[in-house]
């Protein structure tokens, strides 16, 4: 197991961690170390990814877990500020879809062989994504009236952006689910 592999593993134990103290009350400073846990766990994201790339190490391991990872942090995540009535259920809800219609049309495509890599848009959509649920994961310590504002536009971009970013995943690969196969 390579380094960038152990960081997608040690992003996915983050999330428990994250969750034990974004959840459970009466843990002194409990909301802001979730949200630098979140932090620390999207910041390996970042890095996982350059460490396989620029020392030619991207595994069967790594395209496989490294997205799953991303995806259980989002939703976590996500699910996390629906509970703390930080963002409507319709919001994460739209996120998540995506999510899975991707990982659905990416499994079809791996039944062909054929491998759907991540797109600009699939790139954009989780910097924004995670920008914006950082913002939110904020609001949980300094509830201010601008913050607030500025983590819902950002919130409202990352559901466009992944929207967006759904529509041209499929698009680009309809050739994947025609059913005239």
């Amino acid at each position: 197991m390579n380094l960038a592999n152990k960081l997608t593993v040690i992003r996915i134990f983050l999330i428990p961690i994250f969750l034990v103290f974004i959840a459970v009350k009466g843990i002194p400073y409990g909301k802001e170390i979730a949200t630098a846990v979140f932090i620390i766990a999207a910041l390996t994201d970042k890095l996982d990814g350059y460490i396989a790339r620029s020392r030619n190490q991207i595994t069967r391991f790594g395209k496989f877990m490294d997205p799953l990872a991303d995806k259980l942090l989002v939703t976590a995540a996500l699910v996390s500020l629906v509970e703390f009535q930080l963002i409507p259920t319709w919001i994460a809800m739209v996120i998540i879809a995506r999510e899975f219609a991707v990982t659905g049309l990416r499994s079809l495509a791996a039944a062909e062989g054929v491998v759907i890599a991540a797109s600009w848009w699939g790139k954009i959509k989780t910097v924004v994504q995670i920008i914006a649920i950082i913002l939110a994961l904020l609001n949980l310590t300094y509830n201010n009236h601008y913050f607030i504002l500025i983590a819902k536009i950002a919130m409202i971009l990352a559901v466009i952006i992944t929207i967006l970013s759904g529509l041209d995943y499929f698009m680009k690969n309809k050739d994947v689910i025609r059913t005239d196969k």
